[in-house]
């Protein structure tokens, strides 16, 4: 990586060490630091790995309000383009690391900020190991504790942009919990622990690494304060246990690699210099990886015949009239609500006919067999684009009996106007099912583009994903087949045109507003409302 500017700090051992006091010294006096039976004290909590994704928001006395959401991080051909930043946390037990990172998630202020911890990754322990560890004869600080294999695995998975689990450990049993976590969409990754930097798979995925340098007595003071106030533990346990195995573990294994940190920081989170420095450094890497997906649609595939992969419903008379009446811009809401659905019910009956079928032989109440057809997987899921898709999920329910449903929310920026991923609910084992993929319209096709590219990240396989829309713009079909070839595209109509502003012409209006009768006033502009990312 780019070595951090040294207008901060001095460069010591190849690495940058940060000082806010110009000491570098401890916190004072180390008699502050004890628990005492005045003292009210807050026990640090165990760190657990936790998806940050809050801020900017607006915050009201009932209820947060999510403002920002995550900006394309694949190209205009559907292909991962940028990874994640990921910032490694190293240094002793105790040290600060998870202060520090967390110090970095609030200073740097951007959504879709995962903490991954190391203590996620324990291994578990079998039965004779955890007699040894009631003992406190167990090593945790030796990097044969720690899953590796499987850390390296879900970090790099992450990095790619890939949904990932991650194992939730407990401390009590020494063991996994049988519910594990599912985090997606990082921008960016603070990972954090003892061993961060012992192995060197784990090294390479790493784009910055900062290590937490903390004095040693200061650190036994925390330990002793955390395992007695929160573990409920006794002196002379924890004392053994820092002797015999914490101790000799960062002398040999976490204290050698500080070499290897771009950064060093003294004192942890009250390095405000350091925290100020990292965050500036990571945000310039952000706004280097800034994509423009839209624009690039808009230039991309003209005049080029319309895919296979497009089936468009018949045009027979009474489709080709229900289109009449729902375009027409005299057509009061309940017309547009009632004819919508009937043409998404033949859209959905439509797309069903993709899904792959075998033979079934049934026997009639004649007693004579009849040989049919039935659905050949394990299942199938919808997923609605929010909130014009969200109307499409009745006519599903309809002819697909406990279908389960899943929702992806999508949202144009103002500013630079790309599309952004504001909230995705998922149902589990997605990857195992057809999935139909609903929108009621597309025009540049970036939109249907990002829940297709959140679809694969959760490992649906691209074969598996039809995409149905009522009305779509040749340029949203194009964008979408070009970029997702197996993809299955069906609709009812497609216009060849889109304007300026991307709105399909001649078009259906903002299907969401006349549907949910959110219609904008008559004098309207694009600048006036929120633009439908279609």
């Amino acid at each position: 990586m780019n070595t951090i500017p040294a207008y901060a700090g001095a460069r010591i051992s190849g690495c940058w060490t940060l000082r806010s006091d110009g000491s570098g010294g401890g916190d004072g006096s180390l008699d502050r630091l004890l628990p005492s039976a005045s003292m009210g004290l807050s026990p640090r909590k165990r760190t657990t790995s936790q998806c940050k994704s809050e801020p900017p928001l607006l915050r009201t006395s009932k209820r947060t309000i999510y403002t920002a959401g995550r900006p394309p991080w694949y190209n205009e051909h559907g292909a991962q383009s940028k990874e994640a930043f990921v910032i490694g946390l190293c240094g002793g037990s105790a040290s600060g690391k998870t202060t520090v990172a967390r110090k970095i998630i609030e200073a740097l202020d951007v959504p879709w900020v995962v903490l991954l911890s190391i203590d996620s990754f324990y291994k578990v322990l079998s039965p004779e190991e955890q007699v040894l560890a009631a003992r406190n004869d167990y090593n945790f600080d030796h990097p044969d504790a720690f899953d590796f294999d499987l850390l390296t695995h879900t970090l790099r998975k992450l990095k790619q942009g890939k949904s990932v689990k991650i194992p939730v450990y407990d401390f009590t049993t020494h063991g996994r919990q049988k519910e594990w976590k599912t985090v997606y969409g990082a921008s960016v990754i603070i990972f954090e622990g003892i061993m961060s930097f012992a192995d060197k798979a784990l090294l390479q995925l790493l784009d910055m690494k900062i290590f937490v340098e903390t004095d040693s007595d200061i650190r036994l003071v925390r330990r002793l304060r955390r395992d007695i106030t929160e573990r409920g533990r006794d002196i002379e346990g924890v004392i053994k246990q820092y002797n015999k195995f914490v101790k000799p573990a960062f002398e040999q294994y976490i204290e050698p690699t500080m070499r290897l940190a771009d950064l060093v920081v003294p004192r942890g989170g009250g390095n405000m210099v350091a925290i100020d420095l990292i965050v500036q450094h990571v945000h310039s890497q952000l706004e280097e990886r800034e994509l423009s997906v839209r624009a690039a649609l808009a230039s991309a595939h003209q005049a080029q015949p319309l895919p296979q992969t497009l089936s468009v419903v018949e045009s027979t008379p009474q489709v080709r009239g229900m289109h009449t009446i729902i375009r027409n811009k005299e057509t009061s809401r309940d017309e547009f609500i009632f004819y919508s659905k009937r043409l998404m019910r033949l859209l959905i009956e439509r797309a069903l006919s993709f899904l792959p079928s075998q033979v079934h032989v049934v026997q009639t109440p004649q007693g004579e067999d009849y040989e049919g057809r039935s659905f050949h997987g394990k299942r199938i899921t919808g997923v609605s684009i929010l909130r014009a898709g969200e109307t499409m999920e009745p006519a599903l329910r309809a002819v697909c009996k406990d279908v389960r449903i899943g929702k992806i929310l999508i949202q144009t920026n103002q500013d630079t106007g790309e599309p952004e991923l504001h909230y995705l609910r998922l149902p589990k084992d997605i990857s195992e099912d057809y999935v139909i993929l609903m929108d009621c319209t597309v025009s540049t096709g970036a939109a249907a583009m990002m829940a297709v590219r959140v679809l694969l990240d959760h490992d649906v396989q691209e074969d598996k994903i039809l995409l149905v829309s009522l009305l779509m713009a040749e340029m949203g079909v194009h964008s979408v087949a070009y970029a997702f070839p197996q993809v299955k595209i069906i609709t009812t109509a497609v216009d060849k045109k889109v304007n300026d502003v991307f709105h399909i012409i001649p078009g259906i209006g903002n299907f969401g507003d006349r549907y949910f009768g959110t219609d904008a006033p008559p004098d309207w502009s694009d600048e006036d409302i929120d633009k439908p990312s279609c």
